[in-house]
């Protein structure tokens, strides 16, 4: 199918890295390349950097950068992998870099890649499919009680211990093989008030599975420990999260780049010596617009946070 997905927050994140026409920049989420098109045609002599985990979305976006490939570089790579990343292309620090991070539209959209609750589809939800775990390994394999702790942590899904044991129960009679399967065992295990509320039954539940496959967190994590160290000092952080648990793990982690210091509150003076090696640019996220919720709900959730190298 045709990859093309609608680019959130995609002012504020062109305004927020203070594009300069000489830099390096790095797009981390590469995507269907909306924010990237918007940074490459305000350079001149710079470059940007394009990664993405989905050679569909590489190969997509390759063709719609195509009158910019002189000051374009693709990488098939997860941003967990920064430092090799940058290592391998020679460079030490760039001048910006943008992650707009969870599943893209079109990955949702297509089918046959397993991520959506409303179509049948062999269970995959891999984000990169040369990747080895899929969602029919996790839900097939996983014991309960690690079902159960990845429905909670990361779809908080309140039915978390009784969707786990359903799933467990109806893998001992036959393999749970397809998305409306894995549907129905969730639908069966929760009460019937919970079938009538507005969201769709399954929706935490493929989140949770989502995220586990794919290791979203661990992937943020790795992140935002590295991304600070190779931006050149003046060099802009933006990152659009659009769950809780990823907007935590930036949020505490640019806190903490900010603070510097990380002695105990009770200590009188600073002992540690760590000194702030950013300086927050955007106190509260910044929320998409009404306009903009108007022309793409997905962008409901979405929450982008900026930083700046001191």
């Amino acid at each position: 199918m045709e990859f093309s997905h609608k680019s959130v927050l995609l002012d504020e994140c062109i305004e927020n890295l203070a594009i300069k026409p000489d830099g390096v920049y790095l797009d981390g989420t590469l995507g269907g390349a909306g924010h990237a098109c918007e940074i490459v045609k305000r350079l001149t002599t710079g470059k940007l950097i394009g990664v993405d985990r989905d050679p569909v979305a590489l190969h997509a976006a390759g063709e719609r950068l195509a009158p910019y490939l002189d000051r374009v570089t693709t990488v098939h790579s997860n941003f967990s992998e920064l430092d090799r990343i940058l290592d391998d292309l020679g460079v030490e620090a760039v001048d910006g870099m943008l992650f707009d991070l969870g599943v893209s539209s079109p990955q949702l959209d297509d089918a046959q890649r397993g991520f959506s609750y409303m179509a049948d589809a062999p269970l995959d939800m891999r984000m990169n499919r040369e990747d080895v775990l899929t969602a029919y390994d996790v839900v097939n394999t996983w014991g309960q009680e690690d079902l159960r702790r990845i429905l909670y942590e990361y779809g908080e899904e309140r039915y978390a211990p009784q969707i786990a044991a359903n799933i467990v129960k109806r893998r001992e009679i036959a393999p749970i093989e397809t998305t409306l399967q894995l549907v129905d065992v969730i639908r069966g295990a929760m009460p019937p008030q919970a079938l009538r509320e507005k969201q769709h039954p399954a929706k935490r539940s493929f989140q949770a599975i989502r995220i586990a496959v794919n290791d979203e967190l661990g992937a943020v994590s790795k992140l935002m420990k590295t991304a600070f160290r190779r931006l050149k000092p003046g060099g802009r952080l933006c990152v659009i999260t659009f769950h809780s648990l990823e907007d935590r793990i930036v949020k505490n982690e640019m806190q903490q780049a900010a603070r510097g210091c990380t002695c105990p509150p009770e200590f009188p003076v600073c002992v540690c010596g760590k000194k702030p090696i950013i300086r927050m640019i955007t106190k509260k996220p910044i929320l998409s617009s009404e306009e903009e919720l108007n022309d793409n709900p997905r962008a409901r959730s979405a929450k982008l946070r900026v930083a700046e190298k001191i």
